[in-house]
């Protein structure tokens, strides 16, 4: 599938990593952002966690609203015909992996730092969160861009 400027997108996509709390929703809501007219996009999370506010806040300054985003876990999707799954976690490329032996689906793993893991004022917490928010618009532009 073609992407608003040219880029060959898959058709679907799934981003996942371990609580489908943080990560893998600010992924996927940047993705929808971006392509979300020209692809299917969903995330989900080995274990469902709850949905972290500063993931929200986050992205809500960039203009992305994730507030009503329920975790969910794979056995949780509805469709699991993703032509791609994007993991952020080690835990999630393992259940990744697993697809691709059953499924015509490529994986690919993306290491991300989980952001729940610093500690300090809430605005040095928060600024992790908008680092792993830009890596990830990054490199989602990056893999997705028009050659």
């Amino acid at each position: 599938m073609k992407g608003p400027n040219g880029e060959d997108l898959p058709d679907a996509v799934l981003f996942a990593c371990t609580f489908n709390a943080v990560r893998s929703p600010m992924a996927a809501a940047i993705m929808r952002h971006l392509y979300g007219r020209h692809a299917y996009v969903e995330s989900a999370g080995v274990k469902a966690g709850e949905l972290d506010p500063l993931a929200v806040e986050a992205l809500a300054e960039i203009g992305i609203d994730i507030h009503a985003h329920k975790p969910k876990t794979f056995a949780e999707l509805e469709d699991s015909s993703f032509d791609l799954i994007v993991s952020l976690s080690p835990e999630a490329h393992h259940k990744a992996l697993e697809f691709t032996r059953v499924m015509a689906v490529d994986a690919e793993y993306w290491p991300t730092m989980d952001p729940t893991a610093h500690e300090g004022s809430r605005e040095q917490r928060l600024d992790v969160y908008r680092g792993v928010r830009d890596e990830l618009l990054r490199r989602i532009k990056a893999r997705f861009a028009a050659a």
